[in-house]
């Protein structure tokens, strides 16, 4: 399905499935898209069972909690992009895999693009959602990715609503980005490690006081369906694009297999604290 078209991407609309199963999808669509092989993707995805993702750079075991994730049943992978912990469960999650010379611009002017899709789709839902200012910066805080909103991210009614991060390789751009369809502040801290049950119950009415979900926003309950019609109908608008359903070829698919496998099922890489590099 290789067009030369930019305005044209591939739509991939998924079920939910394990963390190592999506982060190893959207790597499997980057390497594609390096080796010119699929146009740019706009993926929208869920996770079952939920899983805590982490930042490239974090520290897994001091940051997270494990022994209490294993107890609710929650897992955890290291997300290939920067930023915070994410609590991925009642969400909808979208990523988009583009080369660099079709979205351009730096880290925070491609952000700023795509989010401006992002707020399109949610004031179509009836959200009154805004672009942070480009001033915010992120400090202290704990190691939750909707703590504090960071340049370029939305908001509604002052609290975070979308979580993303980014990362660049090969002259290709991934950004993927957690959208709750209702955000639990307590559970969200829940999977933090801490000193103590003080310390956490701080945290959790910090998250509460910083960001929301689309149900607390809307007041109203809001379908999976209904968000993800409203993300194609945004970023295509905002974008000038046409988005047409796809699928994995068949060579992204043994490549994701490969390392779902070989990579965000390793100990070594969600365990390993990585090095400094370009992902927010």
């Amino acid at each position: 399905m290789l067009t030369s078209d930019p305005c044209s991407w591939r739509l991939i609309l998924d079920d939910d499935c394990p963390g190592t199963r999506n982060m190893a999808v959207d790597e499997s669509i980057m390497l594609a898209m390096s080796r010119k092989e699929v146009p740019p993707t706009f993926r929208l995805y869920g996770w079952n069972p939920p899983a805590v993702s982490v930042g490239y750079f974090q520290d897994l075991e001091r940051e997270i909690d494990l022994e209490r994730c294993g107890n609710l049943g929650i897992d955890w992978v290291r997300r290939p992009t920067g930023g915070r912990a994410v609590l991925h469960e009642n969400e909808v999650t979208y990523s988009v895999v583009v080369a660099e010379d079709i979205l351009r611009g730096s880290v925070l002017e491609t952000y700023l693009k795509l989010s401006r899709g992002l707020v399109a789709a949610l004031r179509a839902l009836g959200a009154d959602a805004l672009v942070a200012s480009g001033d915010v910066r992120r400090s202290g805080g704990s190691a939750a990715c909707f703590d504090a909103p960071s340049s370029y991210e939305i908001v509604c009614d002052g609290k975070k609503v979308v979580g993303s991060a980014q990362t660049r390789q090969n002259g290709i751009i991934l950004q993927h980005g957690s959208v709750p369809l209702a955000f639990d502040a307590v559970r969200a801290a829940g999977v933090l490690r801490f000193d103590s049950d003080k310390a956490r119950d701080r945290v959790a009415a910090s998250l509460g006081r910083k960001a929301t979900g689309l149900t607390q926003v809307l007041r109203r309950r809001v379908t999976v369906v209904e968000v993800r019609e409203a993300l194609v109908g945004g970023i295509s608008r905002a974008m000038g694009l046409e988005m047409r359903p796809g699928a994995l070829t068949p060579a992204e698919e043994k490549e994701a297999l490969r390392l779902e496998r070989e990579k965000y099922s390793s100990p070594d890489w969600n365990g390993r604290k990585h090095g400094r590099g370009q992902r927010v």
